[in-house]
């Protein structure tokens, strides 16, 4: 039976960016990000209001088919409770379209409010990290971005056949411990990226040798994160993604070459556009310089826990 949240319950969630692929390992590897939406969710008598600050602010809508709206929603669907009005407040840093999980953030935190929501009116009922995975995948269509906002650290996910038939899809991940002399770098251009454009340009096969070779480098990437820094270079090639949407994204590709000619393992993050650096020690001053001179921002980044609700 459902239950009604009573008006004047408030929860925030903050939730972090993220990373996915890190090279080899596409829609399947991924990482949180240190730096954070946060979400603000009150519950009123009746009605919706929604307020948007900071990235995106301009370009999301302002109402029920805004994705956090969205996911808060079915939050509370799954546990079985109700609410007569909600207030939404979003508050955006993570840039949108650049590759770092902004879409998925989005729903891991409306769906982490909810979860919030409901725990204050009966802990029972609260949804599971697993079911958090779950549900915030359902919305990206791969568990990659989500799966790292939800449990933190790095991730390893993936999907299963449903488990009945017109079921959704099954999405799983667990979460890896990044070594700590792991620092991260990301290189944030000004313009957007399309992930169903860059998708697109994807071929539906691939020759077995690359689909080897890209096998050997996600497995090695694990070890690589977890155990041994010294082996990133290698543990970060890629065959399968990078270099089929290079044209598309000709300053991401030039400024990895570039940075992986100064022995710095760097990848398309995500979709892109933005660069992601893994390496034990700072950016040079030279390479931060000439980033910045040609307006990408340079953001020095640590691997995040997963998102919080108070």
């Amino acid at each position: 039976m459902t239950q009604t949240l009573p008006a004047g319950l408030t929860v925030t969630a903050r939730v972090p960016a993220s990373t996915a692929n890190l090279g080899p390992g596409f829609d399947t590897l991924g990482m949180a990000l240190g730096f954070y939406d946060e979400i603000t969710v009150t519950t009123t008598a009746a009605g919706l209001t929604v307020r948007v600050e900071g990235e995106g602010a301009e370009d999301v809508p302002w109402g029920p088919s805004h994705l956090v709206v969205r996911a808060i929603e079915r939050g509370l669907e799954v546990a079985g409770v109700w609410a007569g009005g909600l207030d939404v407040v979003c508050r955006n840093v993570i840039p949108h379209s650049r590759g770092l999980g902004s879409s998925a953030s989005a729903a891991v935190g409306g769906l982490a409010a909810a979860n919030g929501l409901v725990s204050l009116l009966d802990p029972a009922l609260a949804l599971t990290a697993a079911q958090l995975v779950q549900l915030s995948s359902e919305f990206e269509g791969h568990p990659d971005n989500a799966s790292a906002s939800v449990l933190g650290g790095a991730v390893v996910s993936w999907s299963e056949a449903p488990t009945v038939a017109d079921g959704p899809q099954q999405y799983f991940a667990a979460r890896l411990e990044v070594h700590p002399d792991i620092r991260i770098v990301a290189l944030v251009p000004s313009e957007h990226s399309s992930t169903a454009h860059t998708r697109g340009m994807l071929p539906e096969q691939v020759p077995h040798a690359d689909a080897a070779f890209n096998v050997s480098r996600a497995a090695l990437a694990v070890v690589a994160l977890t155990e041994r820094p010294d082996l990133l270079m290698s543990a970060t090639e890629d065959r399968l993604h990078q270099r089929q949407r290079a044209t598309a994204l000709p300053v991401t590709t030039r400024w990895i070459a570039t940075l992986r000619e100064h022995g710095i393992a760097a990848v398309v993050s995500g979709a892109g556009p933005t660069v992601l650096a893994l390496t034990t020690a700072a950016l040079p001053d030279e390479l931060r310089r000439r980033a910045e001179a040609e307006g990408l921002r340079v953001l020095d980044l640590e691997v995040s826990d997963g998102v919080q609700v108070h």
